[in-house]
């Protein structure tokens, strides 16, 4: 149950909500018993005491009313707005643990629209249910004791009318579940259709396959409208129904009293009926309409419990990286890495993506990584930084097998630089100045950053310098200059160890000599993993590896590689040869 993320403060504001709703339902339900009185007042001839007293009476038990219910809305909205927020958080909070197998197993579209679509139909739900769930059945239970023994044909009446009306929704309800289901996975695909035409844009109109793309939103599109439709169908139904029910009743009740009425002795007996038959409509009425609250947040029980599935889905799912207890690297072998034996393969693929790899790079030296594309690089650098957990073999840093630390400890070691580097929407300092420690850096060292990564002209001539504004994905800023940025980012954290995923690709030879150059006096101290696809770039290394289809087919220095394997020299001897 969702509510169980409600905290005990949240709770007594619950309870206090529910006082707020029985003295609203006192107030209620004490307005017949005035008409009742009123009437009782004209038999009698004080009619002074029908305006005075019981007028007054009625008109303040209204105003109380509406004082209640103003207040336990106002509780309810606060209190769903506070269980909203620890949901959106604990989403975002659990989503943060998720390894990159967990996030492709629920998809971006999906979490996004989970934290958004699915917390909103909670926040629906629960703002009225608090209260309806609340009053219907003190509304209900009250009236059917003021009218307890009054007239069994009436009783009756009422009887059958609540009976029709809840096997008529119980209906409409099974019927609807299944489209309201749906609905809310259609709304991933929705999702994730529109973010894949924003993010392709530029690729869309370059293929001119907008009619394409249109196409296939489209056909979501269709699937979502068509189950709207099916689940309005039946729903759309269940308003005017229950409206008519309640008039069916009230005409029953007339119908009965006109009878009852006209087979009265006397007059001063029909209208001692007639007044009955007033408040006992009043009465019959709440009760209908207390059940008919009740059916209203039944009609859309279906889809609010699919979002709270789907909520507790990511929040209760168990990632499948987990913590270790170790926090602090072994002083001996601070900023090694060693793998030993290692294999992957990605979940849903038949063949491993690297196998039986072997390594060892110590504190101050460079591994620089080459092959062909699919041939395991990127997923070595992967394994490393524990994005994926090893099929077989153990990977270590630092002394101690990555699936011992604490993620954020292993994570605080790293400064990982992809080939598409991440950029955030907001300043030039924000995104090289970001991380855990970014209160503690001065600008000096972020300009000293960005000058290594060959970064300070461009940074300088933007309007704004450091306080430059850089839109979401870094779309007012070239490939390369986001490299570098990416790259400045890595350096201000100052790691213990550097990871380079093919993070110089977009840069010209000019740039990437004078990088690597400055990069190399700068971590001479630090270990430095690169993968690159320029032998140009990693031709200086302490040791290279060479990777086809997942395994290790050579290593050495660039000199021992041209000699001792081909692969190795075949790569070199074509790029040189386009240089030159």
């Amino acid at each position: 149950m969702i509510l169980k993320y409600l905290r005990p403060k949240q709770w007594a504001l619950v309870f206090l909500c529910g006082l707020f709703i029985v003295f609203q339902v006192h107030l209620d339900l004490r307005i017949p018993e005035y008409m009742n009185a009123m009437t009782d007042a004209i038999l009698n001839d004080r009619i002074g005491d029908v305006v005075g007293e019981y007028g007054m009476k009625m008109a303040l038990c209204a105003l109380l009313s509406l004082g209640a219910s103003l207040v336990s809305g106002f509780i309810a909205a606060y209190v769903t707005s506070q269980l909203c927020r620890e949901l959106r958080i604990r989403q975002f909070e659990k989503v943060q643990t998720f390894s990159s197998e967990d996030v492709g197993d629920i998809s971006i579209a999906s979490l996004i629209t989970r934290s958004t679509s699915d917390v909103y139909q909670i926040q629906v739900y629960v703002a009225r249910g608090l209260q309806i769930f609340i009053k219907a059945p003190i509304l209900a239970t009250w009236a059917i004791i003021k009218i307890a023994g009054r007239n069994w044909q009436w009783s009756a009446a009422t009887v059958v009318t609540v009976v029709v009306i809840a096997l008529v929704v119980m209906f409409i309800i099974r019927r609807s579940r299944v489209y309201f289901e749906n609905i809310q996975w259609l709304t991933d695909g929705i999702n994730g259709a529109t973010g894949e035409s924003i993010e392709g844009v530029r690729t869309i109109r370059a293929y001119n396959a907008e009619e394409y793309q249109f196409a296939k939103l489209e056909k979501a599109n269709e699937k979502l409208i068509h189950n709207n439709l099916e689940s309005l169908k039946y729903t759309s139904a269940m308003y005017p129904f229950t409206s008519a029910m309640q008039n069916l009743l009230t005409l029953s009740i007339y119908w009965i009293g006109a009878g009852l009425i006209s087979s009265a002795p006397d007059h001063a007996e029909q209208l001692i009926l007639f007044s009955d038959m007033i408040v006992f409509t009043s009465y019959a009425l709440q009760v209908v309409s207390a059940f008919l609250m009740v059916s209203g947040m039944m009609r859309i029980l279906p889809r609010t419990s699919v979002a709270s599935k789907r909520i507790q889905e990511v929040i209760e799912r168990t990632p499948s990286i987990e913590d270790g207890d170790v926090t602090e690297s072994s002083p001996d072998h601070e900023g090694e890495i060693s793998m030993r034996d290692v294999s992957f393969t990605y979940p849903g693929s038949k063949r491993p993506a690297v196998s039986d790899i072997s390594l060892d790079v110590k504190k101050g030296q460079t591994l620089a990584i080459i092959g062909s594309t699919g041939s395991g690089k990127t997923t070595l650098l992967r394994l490393i930084c524990r994005l994926y957990d090893t099929d077989e073999g153990v990977v270590s840093v630092s002394g101690h097998d990555v699936r011992d630390y604490r993620q954020r400890d292993l994570h605080n070691m790293f400064g990982y630089v992809p080939q598409s580097a991440v950029i955030f929407s907001g300043s030039v300092r924000y995104n090289v100045n970001y991380g855990a420690d970014s209160d503690e850096r001065t600008d000096d060292e972020i300009w000293n950053a960005l000058r290594i990564a060959q970064s300070e002209g461009f940074v300088r001539n933007m309007d704004g310098g450091l306080d430059a504004r850089i839109s979401q994905h870094g779309r007012n800023i070239s490939g390369g200059q986001k490299q570098r940025i990416g790259i400045a980012r890595a350096i201000c954290k100052d790691p213990l160890i550097y990871i380079f995923d093919d993070s110089f690709s977009a840069l010209d030879f000019r740039t990437d000599m004078a990088l690597r150059s400055a990069l190399k006096e700068w971590t001479k101290d630090a270990t430095v993993v690169i993968v690159a696809q320029r032998v140009g770039t990693i031709m200086d290394a302490d040791c290279i590896i060479v990777m086809d289809e997942g395994r290790i087919v050579g290593k050495g220095t660039h000199d021992e590689l041209m000699k001792s394997c081909a692969l190795y020299n075949s790569i070199a001897t074509a790029q040189f040869s386009e240089v030159h």
